[in-house]
């Protein structure tokens, strides 16, 4: 069996960030190769994550990369919160963030992982995973991925626990960036009236019509009466139609015409929830 010095196994522990130990067993498995320990050690990482497969990853981080040209947004889901607020998780959403957006796209998760890593380091973003788990010993799943080709913009919550990505055409991208904001603050459900399920509109015309009638009104002003009261169901779900958060004297829509903005669609996103 070859000798293994105390430099190699701090070489191999400050290539790969795992304990002395570890290191020292590799190198040993590995006949003193520090390239073929890396190998085993990535084998037995795969081992290690295939056991802790079904924790629960409720934490996290998301995450938005925008040019002016097209925009991503991704969910990176971790067991902790300790370690999504960790300078190595937060640079590494906003890589595969960065990927997706600049990169050829993608329609998947695993997809995404497939592609190239910013670091060097790693021929892959899921290499760069791995090797996180590998250090950190949590389980990391990139649970969501979305990117709209075209003028984007984006806006994450100051604890990366919500997001919100904004499609647009018009302007220098600032009012969409707002309009994020706001998608983030307020979550509406779609961005136009004509966007509200029919039913759903005629459902609520019924409840309202019928809500009149048992306060006596007359049929000759339940009509009006109910495409006032309306305006409130559309003000709860649609985004043009709800009171802009930064100056609630204004729509969201008024304020996006004013500028010359349409917003053509948005997707807001919470960690852990649909």
């Amino acid at each position: 069996m070859a000798e293994i010095s105390a430099a190699a196994v701090k070489a191999l522990r400050e290539r790969t960030g795992l304990p002395m130990m570890e290191c020292k067993k590799a190198l040993l498995e590995s006949g003193g190769d520090e390239a073929v320990a890396v190998e085993w050690l990535r084998k037995q990482n795969i081992k290690t994550q295939e056991t802790r497969l079904g924790r629960e990853t409720s934490a996290g981080r998301l995450a938005i990369y925008t040019d002016g040209k097209v925009g991503a947004m991704i969910e990176l889901q971790c067991e902790s919160a300790p370690v999504a607020n960790s300078p190595d998780f937060i640079a590494f959403a906003a890589d595969i963030a960065k990927q997706l957006a600049t990169g050829p796209g993608a329609a998947t998760p695993d997809e995404l992982l497939k592609q190239p890593s910013s670091d060097k380091k790693f021929a892959t973003l899921g290499e760069r995973k791995d090797d996180m788990f590998n250090r950190i010993r949590e389980v990391f799943n990139l649970s969501r991925v979305v990117r709209f080709d075209g003028p984007s913009a984006g806006y994450v919550h100051h604890s990366g626990d919500i997001a919100a990505l904004v499609a647009y055409e018009g302007g220098d991208g600032t009012v969409a960036k707002d309009v994020a904001m706001h998608v983030t603050a307020i979550s509406p459900q779609v961005v136009s009236k004509e966007d509200v399920d029919p039913t759903a509109i005629d459902k609520e015309r019924e409840i309202l019509s019928e809500g009149a009638r048992k306060e006596g009104k007359p049929e000759n002003i339940i009509v009006k009466m109910v495409e006032g009261r309306l305006k409130n169901f559309f003000a709860e779900r649609v985004l043009l139609e709800q009171p802009f958060v930064k100056d609630d004297k204004q729509t969201v829509g008024a304020m996006t015409k004013k500028a010359g903005v349409k917003i053509k669609k948005f997707v807001r996103w919470q960690i852990g929830k649909a």
